[in-house]
């Protein structure tokens, strides 16, 4: 979840049979957080290998209300997670033409410590016709994705006496078989909870961990499911199906003033784990049901808030705090040597489509590069939203939806017909 700078103290048929009960999708959906597979990837090759001088067509655009929540698109809707004045708003849109089908709305009386943008942080996940988000206060929905009609809720804040944390609530939702699982760090062993999808009646809650500002993903590894939290102290890696964790690894940063963002990156039997203020990054190998460190450094790729990608060898992603202008850098998987570094580069975040970088700039220029160790060469750029954008855009059917603080846009990245 991108997240307000920080200046401030303070088997096989098993696998595939899980994933199908997980998330549906067509293969044109980005139906939650980093996409299908949670991890920044577009895998369709519809995208156009360049840009119209004048910049690629936008096909609509639209006034919104605040928050981090990034866009989900499944089968041709648009869930927007946004704050108006003092409501909470899932607005479910049209992605043809932006306009709105249904929305749904509660009280929301979130005020930021720093004054800080006060809309929702965590992006929704739509699965088997079901819409869950998680608020700034806490507050858990379960909605019918064709109707808005809510099914259920939770308020974990107050069930589990979790605290609001720096700015905040945050964790975007993961569906995991009957569970949606949510890093909140909450009292007596709730620091991670699971609730029924169709009930919203707890499964289970485990680990006393503080929470971060990073969500969780899921994984099969060595023939075992996992759910990886980065929480607030570091790696938890649990059975998604009753909470029993597996094994831990601290990685925090070293002074309370601090956050932990970017998601937990799994790349085959490997994690990558990335954090600022003093922490670095980690390169990590799952092996017999614990974790053994090949890697790690500070001065490497440490992310504030945006979650790196991965391509053939090689990672992708800012390396430094959002206030102080990261760098956007090359960094190889296995060694941690950095190929090529784009100093002062500004914040943003990166998705992968088709070999290729997608670059969305906080400072609303959307860029086209290849995903390359030789070099950072943008093939084409253009402006397409105004400045303060820190949410995670959506790439689904050759079009990008990203949102500024203020404005949401769809942009055709297509190839021509």
């Amino acid at each position: 979840m991108p997240f307000p700078s920080s200046k401030a103290p303070r088997g096989w048929p098993v696998y595939f049979l899980w994933i199908a009960l997980v998330i549906p999708t067509s293969g044109s959906d980005w139906p939650q957080f980093l996409g299908p597979a949670r991890n920044g990837v577009y895998t369709g090759s519809d995208l156009a290998d360049s840009w119209p001088k004048d910049g690629p067509l936008v096909l609509w655009r639209k006034k919104i209300g605040q928050g981090f929540s990034g866009p989900a698109v499944s089968t041709g809707k648009l869930i927007l997670f946004h704050r108006l004045d003092d409501k909470e708003i899932v607005e479910c849109l049209d992605v043809a033409d932006g306009k709105s089908r249904w929305s749904f709305d509660y009280p929301a009386s979130y005020r930021d410590d720093f004054g800080f943008d006060e809309g929702p942080r965590a992006t929704p996940t739509i699965s088997d016709g079901k819409v869950f988000t998680f608020g700034a206060e806490g507050v858990l929905h379960c909605l019918d994705l064709g109707t808005g009609k809510k099914l259920w809720s939770a308020d974990v804040r107050a069930k589990f006496e979790a605290p609001k944390g720096f700015f905040g609530m945050a964790c975007s939702p993961l569906l995991e078989g009957n569970a949606v699982l949510l890093n909140i760090g909450g009292a007596d062993g709730a620091g991670i909870v699971a609730f029924d999808r169709t009930t919203g009646g707890l499964l289970w809650k485990a680990t006393d961990d503080e929470a971060s500002y990073s969500s969780p993903v899921a994984a099969t590894l060595n023939g075992r499911r996992y759910a990886f939290f980065f929480t607030r102290r570091g790696l938890v890696a649990l059975d998604p199906s009753n909470g029993k964790v597996f094994f831990d690894f601290p990685w925090r940063p070293r002074i309370q003033a601090s956050v932990s963002a970017a998601a937990p990156l799994v790349i085959d039997d490997l994690i990558f784990l990335s954090a600022s203020y003093q922490t670095g990054a980690a390169l990590l190998r799952v092996k017999d049901n614990h974790v053994e460190k090949i890697w790690s450094n500070d001065d490497v790729l440490s992310n504030h808030y945006a979650t790196s990608v991965y391509h053939e060898g090689f990672l992708y992603g800012f390396d430094g705090r959002q206030e102080t202008g990261p760098s956007l850098r090359c960094v190889e998987l296995k060694t941690g040597k950095v190929r090529w570094s784009e100093d002062r580069f500004g914040a943003g975040t990166i998705t992968l489509a088709d070999r290729r970088l997608l670059v969305l700039r906080e400072n609303g220029e959307l860029m086209l590069a290849p995903a390359s160790p030789d070099g950072f060469k943008p093939i084409s750029r253009a402006q397409v939203l105004p400045n303060g954008v820190r949410a995670y855009p959506a790439v689904a059917d050759g079009r990008v939806y990203g949102r500024s603080k203020d404005t949401l846009v769809c942009v055709d990245l297509r190839k021509a017909k």
